[in-house]
């Protein structure tokens, strides 16, 4: 009788340590919850950007273009002329301080905006249509149909933007208000 316990002794002690081993071999494994990412949340954060973005435009801000922009010398602005590429922060910063100096009354009015995330939720991409209106040496000028793309970024929590394009169709023409 001594010997079948004996030998269910080292059975039982087998099957802990095989357990042990088991349960060890799991945790070092990095077996973690996946994180559940609210995409519609994300959205409406990319959203909020796109609308500072009109709104910093409209009045002219810099300070709140400087918060919309990754600032770093990868992002990329490409403009309506066809010599306007614009690459890394200072260009685009140039950028807009020139049109703000240039600029006045800006009213801008986006339609057909589509915002899309990818599954990780750190990479929007978006495409909008916007008329832009606005005095230059005091004429009111107006841009119907201008198409803007671009692509943000989720840099340490906030949504940046990274890229950049805007397009006019070619029917569209820059045309004075009566």
């Amino acid at each position: 009788m001594e010997a079948a316990l004996f030998k269910k002794f080292i059975v039982m002690k087998k099957s802990l340590l095989l357990m042990f081993v088991i349960a060890l071999v799991l945790s070092s494994c990095g077996f973690q919850e996946e994180e559940i990412i609210d995409i519609k949340a994300e959205t409406d954060l990319v959203q909020a950007v796109l609308d500072q973005y009109v709104i910093a435009n409209e009045e002219q801000n810099f300070s709140l273009i400087e918060t919309i922009w990754a600032a770093n010398e990868n992002i990329v602005l490409i403009g309506t002329d066809s010599d306007e590429k614009l690459i890394g922060w200072s260009q685009i910063e140039e950028a807009f301080k020139h049109q703000f100096e240039a600029f006045k009354e800006t009213f801008i009015v986006v339609s057909e905006q589509n915002i899309r995330l990818n599954e990780t939720a750190n990479t929007a991409w978006f495409s909008e249509i916007m008329n832009y209106n606005f005095i230059y040496n005091d004429e009111a000028k107006s841009f119907s149909g201008i198409r803007f793309t671009g692509i943000l970024e989720k840099i340490e929590g906030k949504w940046l933007l990274v890229q950049g394009h805007l397009s006019i169709p070619a029917e569209a023409q820059l045309k004075e208000v009566y």
